[in-house]
């Protein structure tokens, strides 16, 4: 079966597959640890693990990524405008974010030339290069207990009401910087994703870094462009500007705008009514704090940083208030992370990101 027909099938019935809303994914002679997931009728995959099992190489670029691999090339657009094949034709490729991991159709395999094996009742995905040695035949008899649907599960109990104010944004400003990737890997090592209100020249300077907060399921929003009080609060022309132009530096970089702001030194005393009405009139949607780590202050003083977050966080807790934290991408304020995301966690809270979809927390209580 030609590959071109097999991730057609693939398409049709994936969600005629009944049970099979999920399959195990074989790659070449091997089952991998990758889970398929049924959407939409078709079968997605998360692409970072793919490109790792099939040794693809990732590049961000303004536009969406550049994916590599089978000595062919693609480019996944942003906005889910498709994937632009080898010979320039646009392709069907939506892709989504699940639990902050970027999901792919598994038939962009194809387009790179692989070969896609679908068998659903025999609980079989596999994708394969010229380098499989086992038919797939041979590969469902080595993986057949792997490869059998699971037990069914005990009957699910009601889970428990979520408790009030146990969900938590974390969020970082003045960034990128030369230890944004550290900090990624911090987050990354405690599955945590935080929000990032980032500075124009900065996203300038690092921009790999803007790429790896985007593509790795962080939230992501302006700080604008020049970070001093007498610049940003001198009209309210010249902050609309400064996040303007903010936006103009992120979509070049990433294809990807944003309306999520928080101004410098936060909102109040600057930015008064005349300002939002500006600034705000325009979709932007603005967001303060109600954590302050202060380790712009404490830099080094871990301990301190510490116990400044945890006993504001606990004092929220008391009203059922969700944490904002604000941090700072900074090198010192690595020192206290893994800490503060273990005390977080064992207590209980989840992290998210903010979207455009939350109602604004900031000190006006504007929320527009």
């Amino acid at each position: 079966m030609s590959f071109f027909l097999c991730f057609g099938i693939l398409q049709t019935t994936a969600g005629a597959a009944g049970a099979n809303r999920s399959l195990k994914l074989g790659v070449n002679d091997s089952l991998t640890g990758i889970t398929a997931i049924s959407e939409k009728s078709t079968y997605y995959v998360p692409l970072r693990a793919l490109a790792t099992e099939l040794k693809w190489t990732l590049t961000g670029l303004p536009d969406g990524i550049q994916v590599d691999g089978g000595g062919r090339t693609l480019r996944l657009l942003g906005n889910n405008e498709g994937a632009r094949l080898q010979d320039g034709t646009i392709a069907k490729a939506d892709t989504f974010l699940r639990d902050g991991t970027l999901m792919v159709p598994l038939k962009i395999s194809a387009y790179l030339g692989y070969r896609i094996s679908f068998e659903p009742d025999k609980y079989l995905l596999r994708v394969q290069d010229g380098s499989a040695t086992l038919d797939d035949t041979a590969f469902v008899s080595k993986y057949q207990q792997e490869l059998a649907p699971p037990a069914p599960a005990e009957p699910a109990q009601n889970p428990p009401a979520a408790k009030p104010g146990k969900t938590l944004y974390l969020t970082f400003d003045d960034g990128p910087s030369a230890t944004t990737s550290e900090l990624l890997d911090i987050l990354d090592k405690y599955g945590v994703k935080a929000t990032f209100f980032m500075l124009g020249p900065n996203m300038n300077r690092y921009p790999s870094q803007v790429k790896r907060i985007v593509e790795e399921g962080n939230g992501f929003g302006l700080h604008g462009m020049t970070h001093r009080k007498e610049k940003f609060y001198a009209s309210a022309s010249a902050a609309l500007a400064e996040m303007n132009g903010d936006n103009a530096v992120l979509r070049k970089i990433t294809g990807t705008g944003t309306t999520l702001i928080r101004t410098p030194y936060g909102s109040k005393p600057y930015f008064t009514k005349t300002f939002r009405d500006k600034v705000l009139g325009q979709g932007y949607h603005l967001w303060d704090w109600n954590v302050d780590s202060d380790d712009w202050k404490y830099k080094e003083d871990s301990v301190t940083i510490y116990n400044t977050v945890m006993g504001q966080v606990h004092k929220l807790h008391k009203s059922k208030t969700s944490p904002i934290i604000l941090m700072h991408d900074q090198k010192a304020t690595l020192k206290v992370l893994p800490r503060l995301l273990e005390s977080l966690k064992k207590e209980g809270y989840t992290f998210e990101i903010i979207t455009k979809d939350i109602e604004p927390v900031n000190f006006w209580k504007d929320k527009r």
